[in-house]
């Protein structure tokens, strides 16, 4: 399985908001921040998290990309 985080990514720089204040303000640590920066995959728990804090869906966060 491969997981892209880019919305996530584009979804800060839309919101003028840098990786370590997204930290700060859902509580992540940075080594997920970093599992994150490399497509590994984190915890539904994190992602929850993240939608809520930013009240968007999953897919505003990571998207899915399919083995070829």
């Amino acid at each position: 399985m491969a997981f892209s985080y880019k919305p996530l990514w584009k979804l800060l720089i839309d919101k003028d908001m840098n990786k370590k204040a997204l930290m700060s303000a859902t509580g992540i640590s940075k080594s997920t921040i970093d599992k994150m920066g490399r497509g590994e995959i984190v915890s539904l728990e994190i992602i929850d998290r993240i939608c809520n804090y930013f009240h968007c869906k999953v897919e505003d966060v990571l998207e899915h990309i399919p083995n070829v």
